[in-house]
């Protein structure tokens, strides 16, 4: 089997390596959000899986619990934790936003009251990203608190040499995701955002020390293919738990050639001191590595296209300085339903770019 066939697989059945960790006595992290340092769960000697929500599964309880104003990726995440039970020990819910934010509550009050005995016991990380000394403080201090707390849960201690070592893993595979982006330039087009998408999101699902050999082994898969065929375009805005929207768009003749979002490049970054202070650091300038002007510059794309979900409102703030300082051609399509897109709308709002595609 191919480096991208595993990959593909561990990313569609995001918990079968999950489900075989545990048999074998290992202790899973789940996490919700971009903000969780993985570092310190490898660190710990636990697996950490992200949770993603899946387009078309039903939410009926979840909206009983949030209501019908949230964005369906997470009532999306709540309903498969609420009625797939996946093989998670613990679950660390991350403040990256606000819909994560109402989830978190959500599931420490139904704990509380005991209404749903399956879901796992559900810590909140709180990272914050403002460009302070005070937020660097704040950010270590509750670093240093999910330290202990791992420690105790787990019954292991996370010194340095360990926490190192998990930072080393985890920027080896940051490293492997800045030369994945390198194929995906002007020059390469060597992988559709889908194959991109996948061999990403694959890294939420599988040890890092099994995750990187397979991602490299993916880069020497792809280093003597073809061009892809379509035309150029960056992608930002939403999030994506799934390929749907970037297939969509590829068969219409686009090419996701590279995205801000979290769950794509973006999440690359630069290297990590690896220490607690570095970890909590690097965490609070996570935000978007790249701007649309640089990765435009860097790709040769010839359009933008920001994709906004409906009830995720926060990338519709950005539009406007996006719009103002490429220098391509850019269309904002908003309240997008969970894993689809309105191809019509991107049609017109990149009409100067379509004669090309």
């Amino acid at each position: 089997m191919t480096a991208l066939a595993t990959l593909d697989e561990a990313y569609t059945d995001r918990y079968a390596r999950a489900r075989s960790w545990r048999e074998q006595g290992g202790t899973v992290v789940g996490y919700v959000g971009a903000d969780v340092p993985v570092e310190l769960i490898t660190a710990a000697g636990a697996l950490p899986v992200r949770l993603a929500g899946r387009p078309g599964r039903p939410v009926g309880r979840a909206v009983d619990y949030l209501g019908s104003g949230v964005d369906a990726a997470t009532l999306s995440l709540f309903a498969g934790l609420l009625d797939d039970a996946p093989p998670i020990d613990l679950l660390l819910v991350s403040h990256d936003r606000e819909a994560s934010l109402q989830l978190f509550y959500a599931l420490r009050e139904i704990r509380r009251l005991g209404l749903e005995p399956q879901l796992p016991e559900t810590w909140l990380v709180d990272v914050l990203h403002l460009p302070h000394r005070s937020t660097a403080a704040y950010n270590l201090v509750r670093l240093r608190e999910l330290r202990t707390r791992l420690q105790r849960f787990l019954g292991v201690s996370i010194d340095a040499d360990a926490l190192a070592a998990a930072v080393t893993a985890h920027d080896r595979i940051r490293t492997a995701w800045r030369e994945l982006a390198a194929l995906r330039g002007d020059e390469r087009r060597a992988l559709t955002g889908v194959e991109a998408l996948t061999v990403i999101g694959a890294g939420g699902t599988l040890p890092a020390d099994e995750y990187e050999p397979l991602v490299r082994r993916a880069l020497d898969e792809l280093a003597g293919r073809e061009p892809r065929p379509g035309v150029p375009l960056v992608v930002t805005g939403s999030a994506h738990d799934e390929p749907g929207v970037y297939r969509d768009l590829e068969d219409d003749g686009w090419l996701v050639v590279v995205e801000d979002h979290d769950c794509g490049n973006a999440a690359g970054g630069p290297e990590m001191t690896p220490t607690l202070e570095g970890l909590a650091e690097w965490y609070q300038n996570r935000v978007v590595t790249e701007s649309a002007a640089a990765a435009v510059a860097r790709t040769s794309a010839q359009g933008v296209l920001s994709y906004v979900r409906k009830h995720d409102d926060g990338p519709l703030w950005d539009f406007r300085g996006i719009d103002a300082t490429v220098p391509v051609p850019a269309a904002l399509v908003s309240a997008q339903d969970y894993g689809a897109v309105d191809l019509a709308a991107v049609r017109a709002g990149l009409k100067t770019v379509g004669d090309r595609r």
